[in-house]
């Protein structure tokens, strides 16, 4: 009899269901989440972070068993969905199912990348767009540029690597209660006026699930600007920083999100929490000193011409910072100067450009203690590698065979901060060269904690990379910054250092006008 009963409310949650979909999709057209408006979200004062990617898909870690399970241990969690679906209880599920296209179609593309960051990805976008192609940045699993596939392109286009796949199902989320399934559509807006608990995880209070461009979903957190930064700061500068150094950090993370918040336009939230971004952990614990930075330099933000500067940071600089247009593809700067980082007696010793590998090595083996942020533990470094290990890193990026072999590397240009923009690796293919450039060297040889380095042949199979910092090197150096406030500079002083003739100005200009970058 029992058995009987589960099966009529399985029928009659189907029924249900059907009745759902059809009686309330336009009844919810008004609600907030049916336009997921990226740009007014930052007028607002929030992002939109996605704090789990790909989910439902092959890559998803984070699903268990393919479910999602939302709590909260007060109050109620609401949730609403595009297709009139809305929900209010302690908890929810919902999990992935994998559901056959009556039609299915082929997807094709031309792919460009990969490449080791969104501003050398964004580079080639914007000389696709100057030959008249339509252009996404995208981040599947590597930064990529995509251009719709065509049978009369160029040549030269169709070099790249082409993308067919013939999508057969469609991976669609379901609410599940005990007798009945939901279909529900994206985006999926879930809220409470308490702390939710996802998957075990305390993420917040507002989400969204959305769909995404690779056939999967994200999990994207709606917060505001101050509260995320509550999830940045400790964990990119770290909480036992001194007060001014975590005020700058304060207003640059702040500033760097805003400047940067188109970068996953195209999957309709802001920003990532991996380093592809900023670092990002929903903050737990409160910390007075964190907490006390973010209020104290609260809605400020680094200015050109009312807009926010593209304000890039870094661990450490090893002494030198450098400019944007030597650490990646795209265009300098006028706010970021190659610098010696430490005191005004440094500048008199040390003159820029760093032109070879000699005046390298002479800076390098200068007394680090002069310098600011010395303490890093990359300020200095040393690596000896073989030629095994490069020939595995330029196979595991398809850039020799297994029969080639390495024989030799070469800094062939250098920016102003002495800092590699084009590295050589000769192979034995027909005494073939290969040309690393800027980014890419590190993205390929991921052993170098950063491009400021010197290179010294030990023997045939064995080479000594010699070099200082950890990161690109453009803008405030993490280490630096700390050494700074030690010494009793201001944050604002800080700020001056590292971005010189930027303007520190509210938030409150970013509702005069469109954003722009």
């Amino acid at each position: 009899m029992r058995l009987k009963f589960a099966f009529l409310n399985l029928f009659l949650g189907c029924i249900s269901f059907l009745l759902i979909n059809t009686q309330f999709t336009e009844n919810v057209k008004g609600e907030e989440l049916q336009k997921v408006e990226l740009n007014n979200e930052i007028k607002k004062g929030k992002f939109l972070i996605g704090l789990k990617q790909y989910l439902g898909g092959d890559n998803d870690s984070f699903s268990k068993k393919k479910n999602i399970h939302f709590i909260t241990d007060k109050g109620f969690l609401n949730l609403i969905s595009s297709n009139g679906i809305k929900h209010k209880s302690k908890q929810i599920n919902i999990s992935w199912m994998d559901i056959p296209i009556k039609n299915p179609k082929t997807i094709e593309r031309i792919v460009f990348g990969p490449f080791a960051s969104y501003e050398s990805a964004k580079k080639q976008s914007e000389k696709l767009k100057d030959k008249g192609f339509e252009t996404t940045v995208a981040f599947p699993k590597n930064w990529e540029v995509w251009i719709p596939f065509e049978d009369d392109l160029p040549e030269f286009e169709l070099k790249n690597k082409i993308f067919r796949k013939i999508k057969n199902f469609q991976v669609t989320p379901v609410l599940r209660s005990e007798y009945s399934v939901f279909k529900l559509e994206g985006p999926i807006y879930i809220y409470s006026q308490e702390e939710i608990k996802i998957n075990g995880i305390n993420f917040g209070r507002n989400f969204y699930l959305i769909k995404d461009s690779y056939g999967t979903w994200t999990l994207v957190q709606k917060i505001e600007f101050d509260d995320y930064l509550a999830g940045v700061l400790p964990y990119e500068i770290g909480p036992n920083s001194p007060l001014e150094a975590l005020k700058a950090q304060a207003v640059i993370a702040r500033t760097w999100g805003i400047f940067n918040s188109d970068r996953f336009n195209m999957d309709k939230y802001h920003l990532c929490i991996s380093t592809q971004c900023q670092v990002y952990k929903p903050s737990k614990i409160s910390n007075k000193n964190v907490q006390k930075a973010i209020e104290a330099t609260s809605n400020l933000i680094l200015t050109d011409g009312n807009q926010p500067i593209n304000a890039f940071y870094h661990a450490s600089n090893g002494g030198v910072s450098a400019t944007a247009g030597e650490s990646w593809q795209i265009q300098d700067y006028f706010y970021f100067n190659s610098i010696i980082d430490g005191s005004k007696s440094l500048n008199k010793i040390f003159k820029l450009p760093i032109k070879n590998e000699s005046d390298l090595n002479n800076f390098l083996d200068f007394d680090k203690e002069q310098f600011y942020g010395s303490n890093h533990s990359l300020f200095r470094w040393n690596k000896k590698i073989t030629s095994l290990e490069i020939k595995e890193k330029l196979i595991k990026n398809k850039l020799i065979n297994i029969n080639d072999d390495v024989l030799d590397l070469n800094s062939i240009e250098r920016g102003s901060s002495g800092r590699v923009t084009k590295l050589e690796i000769q192979t034995d293919k027909d005494k073939k060269s290969i040309v690393l450039v800027k980014d890419d060297i590190r993205r390929v040889l991921n052993f170098i904690p950063s491009n400021l380095f010197t290179i010294n042949k030990l023997s045939d199979d064995l080479w000594l990379f010699r070099g200082g910092g950890f990161g690109h090197g453009v803008g405030l150096s993490q280490s630096g910054a700390i050494e700074m406030a030690k010494l009793g500079f201001s944050y604002e002083q800080i700020l001056n250092h590292y971005y010189r003739d930027a303007k520190l100005k509210k938030i409150e200009i970013l509702t005069q006008g469109k954003l722009s970058n």
